[in-house]
């Protein structure tokens, strides 16, 4: 009967660093990747042995830049993988030279365990045990399945106690260290009392999973259970049925099967080659394809991630054009909102989204306000200088095309970008604004000859007066200013993604002919 550990469940900041990591250097396989089972909107990746046999995951929620938690009790701490007995020595060689955060090897329980941080510093073990992989990685000191989680509570008696249901019984105590010991693997329960509890976020292991012996036990546990420890539904997670559920102090336990495994839809030998999109976010695949952070795996050409003003994402295409469109979504938003949208505006386009610095009630804008129509003026004005620093570094350090730059924004994104535009005159030379207005309590006269603005104003937005406003002004300033009504509200429609493609068709060949 299976038991035991089934996979752990961690959350990152930063794929490709992730990538890098337990691809790269710890070397495992990634075997799948998916949009989430409970937000499609997120990127989940699951790394493992050579088939991705349970008793041997990892896997990373994908919180793209996403703020840090918080280790503490009410988590699992740390995650240990078993390695060869003999391989502690080349490791520690390995660490130093990829100059991975560790510390030296330590005795615990009797093994040798070496102490390594991921890129997001969570805490990962190699303990020298021979622990044979079901299906082995091809470096052969490669980790070959999870020894060991660490569990972090305050109540060490009931975390136990609630973890024996999984198939594991007390073996020894060292320490503040209780341990458990299954058929295949082992848990640490280490009192934590007097520690700060955890807080979810990035850096954090989100929960660890048991295997279930099939989908009846699954649905036994939850009905054994009752409202006790908040189990959930049953979740079909398409590669395995799962149950969560809370310990007594809070820790996110999952029950899991091992069937029907990751092969389900892929190869054996493909296994993690594609993005796969849950079944019921089909209609809208392709959006979630381009709004997913992109990577490279280890030994692939990538464009190294700049350390810039504003937060930011970019989306290389499969056939560059050249051309770049610079995204500035709209209140609660993200960076990657509006790629979609660019997408299908210019298929070949380099995208760089930006996530506005300013927070609303928890929610992402580009500048503070008071009001619903009352702007911080002295926030515009810091923010619009921090995007006259950041564009001109952005441009260099990905190597884009200053002249063939198109700015979108949406809402708030686009009243920044109008703001930009008469604080900074000429730093953004072709704007699409959806649904702009003026926030700048005095527009200035400014020099905007060259500047090719197209504004799309939604005829039902109550605010639409506001955008012939802003379109009087940029014409009086000598931008070639386009404003076109849609029938629509303050929402982005279909008919502004038409309007767009032929204005932005209609200006690459103006300034084609320009040139010749």
């Amino acid at each position: 009967m299976a038991t035991g550990l089934h996979h752990v469940t961690g959350i990152t900041r930063n794929v490709q660093a992730n990538v890098d990591f337990y691809m790269g250097f710890l070397g495992l396989r990634l075997i799948k990747q998916t949009g989430g089972y409970e937000d499609a909107g997120q990127l989940h990746l699951f790394y493992g042995d050579a088939q991705g046999t349970p008793g041997s995951i990892i896997s990373f929620l994908v919180w793209q830049d996403g703020a840090p938690g918080r280790v503490g009790h009410g988590q699992v701490g740390e995650v240990a993988f078993a390695v060869p007995l003999d391989s502690i020595g080349e490791w520690m060689r390995r660490m130093i030279e990829a100059r991975v955060a560790g510390e030296q090897p330590t005795r615990e329980f009797g093994e040798t365990v070496l102490r390594l941080k991921d890129p997001d510093g969570i805490i990962i073990k190699l303990v020298g045990i021979d622990l044979s992989a079901v299906h082995a990685l091809p470096d052969p000191i490669a980790p070959t399945r999870l020894r060991s989680v660490t569990l972090f509570t305050n109540d060490a008696a009931a975390t136990a106690d609630f973890a024996m249901q999984f198939g594991y019984r007390n073996a020894a105590v060292e320490d503040q260290v209780r341990r458990l010991i299954s058929a295949t693997d082992v848990i640490d329960v280490r009192d934590t009392r007097g520690f700060f509890s955890g807080i979810p976020g990035t850096g954090v292991i989100d929960h660890v999973a048991f295997r279930a012996p099939d989908e009846d036990a699954v649905r036994r546990m939850r009905l054994a259970l009752g409202l006790r420890h908040m189990p959930t539904n049953v979740h079909d997670r398409k590669y395995f049925l799962s149950l969560y559920l809370r310990d007594p102090t809070n820790i996110l336990f999952e029950y899991a099967t091992d069937a029907p495994g990751f092969a389900v839809d892929e190869s054996p030998e493909t296994l993690g080659t594609r993005l796969i999109i849950p079944d019921r976010d089909s209609e809208r695949a392709e959006d979630l394809r381009i709004m997913l952070p992109q990577f490279a795996r280890p030994g692939e050409p990538r464009m190294p991630k700049r350390d810039l003003t504003f937060t930011h994402r970019l989306r290389s295409p499969q056939n560059p054009d050249g051309s770049t469109t610079l995204l500035l979504h709209g209140t609660g938003g993200s960076e990657a909102d509006l790629m979609p949208f660019a997408a299908r505006l210019n298929p070949r386009a380099t995208l760089l989204g930006l996530r506005g610095r300013a927070t609303e009630e928890g929610v992402a804008r580009f500048f503070r306000r008071f009001a619903p129509d009352v702007f911080d003026q002295d926030d515009i004005r810091a923010e619009a200088d921090a995007f006259d620093a950041f564009l001109p570094e952005a441009l260099r350090g990905y190597a884009l095309d200053t002249e063939n730059l198109t700015v979108f924004g949406y809402s708030n994104g686009a009243n920044f970008a109008a703001a930009i535009m008469a604080l900074h005159p000429g730093i953004i030379r072709r704007a699409i604004l959806v649904r702009a207005i003026p926030v700048l309590v005095n527009l200035p006269m400014v020099d905007l000859a060259g500047t090719e603005v197209l504004l799309l104003a939604g005829t039902d937005d109550p605010r639409v007066s506001r955008s012939r406003e802003l379109a009087m002004w940029l014409t009086r300033c000598g931008a070639d200013c386009d404003l076109s009504l849609v029938s629509a509200s303050h929402d982005i429609v279909a008919q502004d993604l038409e309007v767009a493609r032929d204005w932005l068709r209609r200006q690459s060949e103006a300034s084609t002919r320009s040139v010749g």
